[in-house]
């Protein structure tokens, strides 16, 4: 790249009139031509429905290349790709767990519930074959756990009644 002649009539020494050479051209290398690269099939192009397992124009085949995709029109070669769905979770054995857990804030009322109704849900899942059995059974083990705690409370306050009444009535004093 050659710069712009100098303002003036000034010459520069190191300046040349002369044109440079012209850009090379981009499509050869060391003077051979470049091989241009296919470019994509036009993925709207009309294609044959019927003709299954050829490769899509434009696309070359080698020997031994696994297709990319089923034939079209036929069903894939294994049925039931993913996961499968997992089971309905039984109703009552949410509730038993939500009712055992929120024993502890109610001071055990909702617990003997809850464990009644894991009872219960655990019975409809053997018999539908629902889920949900891990939270009957949570359900069960908290409620029960959380009963009988609450009747041993219940206990000792009433022995710490009974332990006033007494103690009151023994020092009976006389002013």
């Amino acid at each position: 790249m050659t710069n712009p002649p100098p303002p003036g009539d000034w010459n520069d020494p190191t300046w040349s009139a002369q044109p440079s050479s012209s850009p090379p051209d981009p499509t050869l290398v060391a003077g051979q031509p470049v091989p241009t690269q296919p470019g994509p099939a036009d993925p709207y192009a009309p294609v044959d429905p019927y003709a299954g397992g050829q490769t899509p124009p434009g696309q070359p085949a080698y020997p031994g290349q696994p297709m990319a995709y089923a034939p079209p029109g036929y069903p894939p070669s294994y049925p039931g790709y993913g996961y499968p769905t997992p089971p309905k979770t039984n109703g009552l054995a949410i509730a038993s767990l939500v009712l055992a857990l929120v024993g502890v804030t109610s001071c055990g009322i909702t617990s003997p519930i809850g464990a009644i109704l894991g009872h219960v849900a655990q019975k409809q899942i053997r018999a539908s074959g629902e889920g949900g059995e891990g939270m009957a059974k949570a359900g069960i083990i908290v409620g029960w756990i959380l009963t009988a705690l609450m009747v041993l409370g219940i206990g000792a306050y009433i022995a710490i009644i009974i332990f006033a009444v007494a103690m009151d009535a023994a020092s009976d004093s006389s002013y």
